[in-house]
């Protein structure tokens, strides 16, 4: 968390929302630098922001203006009010974002016309309709300033109530080593705050995403006795009102008859159209509150908080949700994406040790899949399990932006998965599935080497990261003809032919239907039962 303490706090924002009032009194308040960057580029060029448009052109105004995020990406400890269309270009969110933390003012548009219609000097609204090139250009740029992790609305707030509360973002940011992560999916976007204490200010991120109606949390009845007081408490903190509800923990509970129970007790505890969603819990949690949001009142907002890590790997981040029917798992279901998700560290080191190690099979799987360096730190047992949900997540994440509906891409996430899900199965599903994941894992490393696809010792590193990570290598002793009808079962078949994600190298795995059952009962264990 010390690496955080010395970060930027950025301030943006559309014309007239603020930031330069703010951010002179927010770094007074924190004894901080404090950094104008069209001061700043009027200063070098020796002449106003309007007459370097008008002179050198746009083109060359933004072309320092990123010169000038990147130079003040490197210090620390500033506050920064970065013009109104820096952070429109990504190249520099991501510049300032890496040791910063952003935050973004806004105002209805009635409010930024009333502060910027007696202005001057605004080389944006220089010609023609001056409200109405305003609207325009704030409806432009509103896609991007959605990706600003931290919203705080000035509307009908005096100077000193908006410096509270970035102040408070900060404050917060500082204690809990908040990282933000950003999920881009087909017409949408939805932050990732990943924490250690986070839990406790969850009114503070809702607010921040504009959620601010009536919470209802859903949990199992394992979780909401466990975190449920410590999340409506920081929902309270904040002003916002929380029902809770909550049904048996377990599998069985991921039923129809559940979301309609859930959707029963909604209605008679008054929740309208304008309520939000926070799914807390593990993966049937996720899915099945996350199904409620869905179909709640033609859907509502949904906050994912995870307390499981394979939950916050996987399950919370990609917008897959649905229940089991008698028939087979996940087989009514929806892509509801979720408006946020919040991940508390200090929920996944409360685990069972045998849960959380099942937990970091996933990480294993993303760092073979695109993280050689996650893979690196978990090999060696040193490392700090923020940083490895950060990692992980980054993985998930470039992976679902890719592939958002399961076209392609997104097959490589089941590395290790189809020889796991038989195995899974055939224990009758003792055999948890990070476990059996991490198993499946070193048979599509032993699948790769048999095929001349990868160096041997990847198979070895491979079996070392999971035996560090306490996670079990050797299959259970079934007999191979068991596996492989296991196998025809697994729903993720194409065209009748099983798919197998093989690893070639760390960072580089491939998608391939064409094994035989002579390539895989040669990688198989005999078995003895």
């Amino acid at each position: 968390m010390s690496r955080d303490l010395a970060r930027n706090l950025v301030l943006t924002g559309f014309m007239g929302s603020g930031k330069t009032e703010v951010g002179r009194a927010v770094a007074e308040h924190l004894g901080r630098r404090f950094v104008d960057m069209d001061e700043v580029l009027a200063r070098r060029l020796g002449m106003s922001v309007p007459d370097i448009f008008r002179r050198l052109g746009e083109p060359f105004f933004r072309a320092e203006e990123s010169r000038l995020a990147r130079e003040l990406a490197d210090e620390r400890e500033l506050v920064i009010a970065t013009g109104g269309g820096t952070l429109v270009d990504r190249g520099n969110r991501e510049a300032l974002g890496a040791t910063g933390l952003l935050v973004r003012l806004t105002a209805s548009p009635e409010a930024l016309w009333e502060r910027v219609s007696g202005t001057r000097g605004r080389p944006m609204l220089e010609a023609g309709d001056r409200r109405g090139r305003m609207e325009e250009l704030l409806q432009q740029r509103e896609p991007a300033y959605r990706e600003i992790p931290h919203q705080v609305d000035t509307t009908g707030l005096a100077v000193e109530q908006v410096v509270a509360r970035v102040v408070d973002i900060a404050a917060n940011a500082e204690h809990t080593g908040e990282r933000a992560l950003g999920v881009h999916y087909p017409g949408g976007f939805y932050p990732v705050f990943v924490t250690r204490g986070g839990l406790k200010a969850a009114g503070l991120y809702l607010r921040s995403r504009g959620l601010v109606g009536r919470v209802a949390v859903i949990g199992d009845d394992t979780v909401v006795d466990l975190w449920g007081e410590t999340l409506v408490r920081g929902l309270a903190e904040r002003g916002l009102d929380a029902t809770v509800l909550r049904f048996p923990a377990g599998e069985r509970s991921k039923t129809l008859a559940t979301v309609e129970s859930l959707v029963t007790d909604m209605v008679e505890a008054g929740l309208g159209r304008d309520c939000i969603v926070i799914a807390l819990g593990g993966g049937v949690v996720g899915d099945t509150a996350g199904l409620v949001a869905a179909l709640y009142m033609r859907g509502v907002p949904l906050v994912q908080v995870p307390t499981t890590l394979l939950a916050a790997f996987d399950s919370s981040v990609g917008g897959k949700v649905a229940v089991d029917l008698p028939a087979g798992k996940n087989l009514v279901g929806a892509f509801k994406q979720p408006d946020l998700v919040l991940v508390d560290a200090e929920c996944m080191e409360t685990l069972p040790n045998e849960e959380r190690r099942a937990g970091l099979a996933e990480a294993v799987k993303h760092g073979v899949i695109a993280d050689p360096e996650l893979f690196r730190r978990l090999e060696t047992g040193q490392y700090d399990l923020l940083e490895v949900i950060e990692r992980s997540i980054r993985v998930k994440v470039g992976v679902v932006e890719e592939d958002p509906y399961e076209q392609g891409r997104r097959a490589v996430l089941n590395l290790g998965h189809t020889f796991g899900h038989a195995y899974e199965k055939l224990s009758d599903f003792r055999l948890r599935h990070g476990e059996a994941v991490a198993i499946g894992m070193v048979l599509a490393a032993r699948l790769a080497r048999h095929r001349g696809l990868t160096a041997p010792d990847l198979e070895e590193r491979l079996v070392a990261c999971l035996q560090t990570t306490g996670l079990p290598v050797k299959p259970p002793p079934y007999v191979p003809d068991a596996v492989l009808g296991a196998m025809q079962a697994d729903k993720k078949r194409r065209a009748g032919r099983l798919r197998f994600v093989l690893p070639l190298a760390l960072g580089d795995v491939r998608v391939y239907d064409d094994v035989t059952e002579e390539e895989l009962r040669a990688v198989l264990p005999a078995g003895d039962s």
